[in-house]
């Protein structure tokens, strides 16, 4: 619009400039010696005064008339030289009309054409701009059913009488009880909430209305308002039916967090939200579902009974669960007749079903690449290393003695997790780079633990400072190889001191985490219980003892295995990749004395050996 604005007028300009050249203008004296020197064939006058003559050569002339002048004798003189005169009426001049006014008349439109379009997008035109962004599943209702969601026994159990009531109210209301008016589902992300809320909709065969909690909030006042008001709307015209609301966190964050008043346009839209589920009736068959991963920035009067009346965790999946979801997901794939599932369910601790899905594709990424169409154990190996370490950096080729540096410290991580009673199998141990590891020791749990002792989580120190005791038993002095090691060693000693209550010093107490309990490493919004600066004195004391027993301990124990951890680390400079059987042979011929301070491990892990970035 606003180029077709400018052409059109840079047209007009040239047109009236070609049309300005074509006459020239003469001043009256120079008119009048033109008429004397019989160079003027005819003119034409009007009742202004303007002069439009034509020359014998056939050129054209304007002039003026003053009017303050007496021009009796102008028609005498005109006839004299027998120039042609011609009378006429004056006109409008609309073409300079329309140079002057239409610039303004295409900015008044170029600005009604934006305005229309802006309009538009928010809600189709003026009459829609309050109307909800609400994708409505209703001709052709969803058809996934709970059969279709892997695993979560528990969560579709709680989430099935949503279902039974959709289907039959009545049922319900003979008996006294009323049926769930929302349910909210809470877990980190890539569990499958979406999912499970399409299996409701799916099982109860009812109009599905889904929205993210982003569209209600707009840069204008009362538009959030207003679509909250139409989405419950066609709701009730379409009972019964479930809202579903992804991400609603957007909308229903904790008031006052702002520090703005009242009438700020997000919280506006919360107080609409928070009204429309307490006033619809119940027996209009209305249920609202509700997804997000922050649970702890929601306002509380959003969770209280008669809005939300259920909060349903979806966690990560467990051993068993991750064996289903993988076997969903590996339909339409060509597996291996010597692909096991739960192996690698076994492998994937913390993997959330998108993960498990990833890394399935990964999977046939790595087979395509190698030129076949079925995939085996090494491509799903490949692929948890992929997803897990990054891409391996096959150029990042390593100095000889870089290659036996990290040898060692595989070698000590390795061991002391084959030492230590507690700790996990070792899976496989590497020396290839990978993303910003230069090796890793893997290691699987043979069960899947949810308690953890405190020797175990001892043991899990001793394991993670292994390589930088390997490292000072042959080396004589550390590297920046155990920086990653270093770290969440740390973090696991911070978590044993201030949460877990396993410090004798500050004893059975525990401080709120500031982290969410989904979202690692985002800021929670609840306030943290403050304590003193002595109390963060003790805890770094506690923390660097912890840290500095489990060292003591991991250079005790390699060094009256100094043997093994030689020839571990022989062996991984040749072959650079090896599993947890090497570790084992490399203790066979030895017969130390049993070590007495066992441990164990929080999680399975990846120990990994990074490099100077």
């Amino acid at each position: 619009m606003l180029v077709l604005s400018i052409l059109v007028i840079a047209v007009l300009i040239i047109l009236t400039s070609l049309w300005s050249r074509s006459a020239t203008p003469l001043s009256y004296t120079d008119f009048l010696a033109k008429v004397d020197g019989d160079q003027v064939v005819s003119v034409t006058i009007d009742d202004r005064g303007s002069v439009f003559g034509t020359f014998r050569d056939k050129s054209t002339f304007t002039s003026q008339i003053p009017t303050a002048l007496n021009n009796a004798g102008l028609e005498s003189r005109l006839a004299a030289k027998n120039v042609r005169i011609t009378a006429e009426k004056s006109s409008t001049d609309w073409g300079g009309a329309l140079l002057v006014f239409l610039p303004v008349l295409l900015l008044i439109g170029f600005f009604l054409w934006s305005g229309r379009q802006a309009q538009r997008s928010l809600g189709g035109g003026v009459l829609g701009f309050g109307r909800s962004k609400t994708k409505i599943i209703e001709e052709q209702r969803p058809t996934t059913r709970f059969a279709d969601v892997a695993g979560y026994e528990g969560v579709k159990q709680e989430v099935s009488e949503i279902v039974d009531f959709l289907r039959d109210p009545a049922k319900y209301a003979a008996a006294g009880a009323k049926g769930p008016r929302g349910v909210i589902m809470v877990g980190p992300p890539g569990t499958g909430k979406t999912l499970l809320g399409r299996a409701v909709a799916g099982e109860a065969s009812v109009p599905f209305l889904s929205v993210t909690g982003s569209t209600f909030v707009e840069m204008f006042v009362g538009v959030g308002a207003s679509r909250v008001r139409d989405l419950f709307n066609q709701a009730r015209q379409r009972a019964p039916a479930i809202i579903f609301i992804d991400e609603i966190d957007a909308v229903g964050s904790r008031r006052g967090m702002s520090g703005v008043g009242g009438h700020e346009e997000r919280e506006q839209t919360l107080n609409q939200l928070l009204a429309e589920m307490d006033g619809f009736d119940q027996s209009s068959g209305v249920v609202v579902l509700a997804a997000t991963n922050r649970p702890e920035t929601l306002d509380p009067a959003l969770l209280r009974p008669g809005r939300f009346d259920r909060q349903v965790t979806v966690p990560l999946p467990n051993q068993s669960e991750r064996a289903a979801i993988l076997a969903v997901h590996a339909v339409g794939k060509h597996l291996g007749a010597d692909v096991n599932l739960e192996r690698i369910a076994r492998a994937t601790p913390g993997f959330s079903g998108a993960d498990l899905a990833n890394l399935l594709n990964e999977a046939a990424i790595f087979a395509i690449r190698a030129h076949r169409t079925v995939i085996t154990p090494c491509d799903l190996g490949a692929a948890r290393d992929r997803v897990l370490l990054g891409r391996r950096e096959t150029s990042n080729a390593l100095l000889p003695e870089e290659r036996h540096a990290v040898a060692v410290h595989e070698s000590g991580h390795a061991l002391l997790a084959a030492l230590c009673d507690h700790a996990d199998p070792v899976e496989k141990v590497t020396i290839l780079p990978a993303g910003v590891a230069l090796g890793a020791t893997e290691q699987l749990p043979e069960a899947e633990r949810h308690l953890y002792s405190e020797s175990y989580l001892t043991d899990q120190l001793t394991v993670r400072l292994g390589g930088r005791a390997a490292e000072l038993i042959v080396f004589g002095e550390g590297s920046t190889g155990a920086a990653n090691d270093l770290v969440s060693a740390t973090q696991l000693a911070t978590k044993m001191v201030s949460e877990f209550g396993l410090s004798p010093v500050l004893g059975p107490v525990g401080y709120q985490p500031a982290q969410s309990p989904f979202l690692p490493g985002a800021i929670s919004q609840i306030p943290q219980g403050p304590y003193s600066e002595q109390t963060q004195r003790q805890i770094d004391q506690e923390v660097a003892r912890l840290l500095g027993e489990a060292e003591d301990r991991a250079v005790a124990v390699l060094k009256r295995h100094r043997a093994a951890l030689d020839r571990l680390a022989s062996v991984l400079m040749d072959q650079e990749t090896v599993d947890g059987s090497a570790v084992l042979n490399s203790l066979r011929d030895e017969q130390p004395p049993p070590d007495t301070d066992r441990g164990g491990d929080l999680m399975p892990v990846v120990s990994l050996t990074r490099g100077e970035q």
